[in-house]
């Protein structure tokens, strides 16, 4: 089969590679019909995971047609169209059976590596390094997928493929992080970062009862997309975010703020410089510009909701501000299992389309090019749709 494969930093192959196979009686394997790129695997390809291995098969976000089944997946039919959440859960374990599925216990085989780092391990990632299982990812024409009765969503007819293929990742992320954020009816919220994952916290914040949500990018398409969504934008690159914040709250502060960046934030000025320094020399791993700029507007006695994705170890952090304004932080890979069917409501009731976020449609083998205009925010390039088996 055709397949996304990590050859070192800032390069990716489509290459030929053995069809996906059933090891395991709970195992599934699924035609993939659509798949795209995350900005997530952007951290992989800008070489900021050193568990990457070349030939690694990339992607999270896929879906399509099961083809064949293990002898223990009884609620499943060959033929089935599914999503696959790019957190990989058991369903049984202690935190599976708490909707804490971002944390299964018993689906990562490196979970060795990932408690050295950080003391306990998150559940396996599809297409998402040797530190969280070393899965083939779903960048592909085909994938395995493990513990399929309770990792595949059946979906419903009458749904495109462009309308469900995000419930894989962005839209439970952007809809956890709104929930994390504790909203209040008619509460101010402040998103820094108008990615495919800011879009979805966007919509979801007002799903869940705000009353003003203050977007925050330098991306021009990106600020206008979000003000499609009915958020009000700031541009970093042309206001002081915290002052602009201050007066637009009657120097309240929003009363939650969210970190849709992570770990490679464009920081201004010294800060900036100064991240990027630390990163180079391995004295730092993340760039927490974002989250230092989240703490310090805040409310007092408000919320920092984190979906960006952190790695490792981040420096200068204000947690002087952080406990004196006694601020509340939640954070995570996301529960996807737990939202899939309120999120399905949500699209079936007409409340959103989540393919409002697709800018490009290409075919798998035009990954490497997706790779590059979703890095560098080529061509007004939002969120990139991949087709396995489509003609390039």
């Amino acid at each position: 089969m055709k397949a996304v494969c990590w050859q070192g930093t800032n390069k990716v192959e489509v290459e030929t590679v053995p069809d996906p196979k059933i090891i395991n009686p709970r195992d599934a394997i699924v035609k993939i019909t659509s798949t795209a790129i995350c900005g997530s695997d952007l951290h992989l390809y800008d070489g900021f995971n050193p568990t990457m291995k070349p030939g690694d098969i990339l992607g999270h976000e896929f879906m399509g047609e099961i083809v064949e089944l293990g002898s223990a997946v009884k609620n499943k039919q060959v033929g089935d169209r599914v999503v696959v959440p790019f957190t990989i859960s058991c369903g049984s374990c202690f935190f599976c059976q708490k909707d804490l599925w971002s944390l299964c216990d018993n689906s990562n085989p490196n979970a060795w590596m990932a408690e050295k780092l950080m003391g306990h391990s998150p559940s396996g990632l599809f297409g998402y390094s040797h530190l969280t299982g070393g899965y083939a990812g779903g960048q592909a024409e085909y994938a395995r997928v493990p513990f399929a009765d309770v990792g595949l969503f059946k979906i419903p007819d009458g749904l495109t493929d462009e309308q469900v293929l995000f419930f894989t990742d962005i839209f439970p992320t952007g809809y956890m992080a709104a929930e994390n954020c504790n909203i209040q009816p008619g509460d101010t919220v402040a998103i820094w970062g108008c990615g495919p994952v800011g879009q979805f916290a966007i919509r979801s914040a007002f799903m869940l009862g705000a009353g003003r949500v203050i977007a925050i990018d330098r991306v021009p398409e990106r600020l206008q997309m979000a003000k499609d969504g009915g958020a009000e934008v700031l541009n970093y690159e042309s206001v002081d975010v915290g002052e602009a914040l201050k007066e637009m709250t009657g120097g309240l502060g929003p009363d939650s703020v969210m970190d849709a960046v992570g770990m490679e934030a464009h920081g201004m000025g010294l800060e900036g410089f100064y991240d990027k320094a630390m990163q180079a020399v391995r004295m730092e791993t993340d760039r927490p510009n974002v989250l230092r700029q989240a703490i310090v507007a805040c409310r007092k006695g408000g919320t920092v909701s984190v979906p960006g994705v952190y790695t490792g170890f981040v420096d200068k952090m204000p947690m002087g501000a952080f406990m004196n304004k006694g601020l509340t932080m939640k954070t995570g890979q996301t529960h996807v299992h737990k939202y899939l069917h309120t999120l399905l409501d949500r699209v079936q009731n007409g409340d959103i389309d989540p393919s409002f976020v697709i800018t490009h449609r290409l075919p798998l083998e035009q990954a490497p090019h997706g790779y590059e205009i979703f890095k560098h925010k080529k061509d007004n390039c939002i969120k990139i749709v991949l087709k396995p088996g489509q003609a390039a």
